[in-house]
């Protein structure tokens, strides 16, 4: 099975405001960026959308090492997810689950592959975290 690295990152201009989210994905002397955004979003949404697009592009099941700077998404889906899915997408204070259209498609995406979710300090000199930030900058609408 192809082993992949892929670091993700959002980005966002006020929050909520004009955001982007952008993936740098590695397999061997294989390399891809990908980067997009929204006129008006949250960075929690652009942190999810980073993964979410980074999965999509990948055409066969694959061991990822991914590289989150998001604590929010990595607790999101290692921790809360299953709790979430249970109660109906409500959080134990019974309220909905933010960003459940985006929450939706993580879960679909997830059991296709092998991934390890690995925690980065964002902005800290991480190579492909920081590749990951400039995406999402790009991906900022103008």
């Amino acid at each position: 099975m192809t082993i992949i690295d892929i670091y993700t990152d959002g980005a966002c201009k006020g929050n909520p405001g004009p955001g982007g989210w952008g993936a740098y994905l590695k397999s061997g002397d294989h390399e891809k960026d990908i980067f997009g955004g929204d006129s008006q979003t949250t960075n929690n949404r652009m942190e999810l959308m980073a993964v979410i697009e980074a999965l999509k592009t990948l055409k066969n099941r694959s061991r990822i090492r991914l590289f989150i700077d998001s604590q929010y998404v990595k607790n999101g889906i290692n921790i809360w997810i299953s709790n979430w899915k249970k109660n109906g997408w409500r959080t134990s204070n019974k309220k909905a689950v933010k960003n459940v259209d985006l929450w939706m498609q993580l879960d679909e995406l997830v059991p296709n592959h092998e991934i390890e979710w690995i925690w980065v300090k964002g902005h800290a000199g991480n190579f492909g975290n920081e590749r990951a930030d400039a995406l999402a900058n790009q991906g900022v609408p103008q």
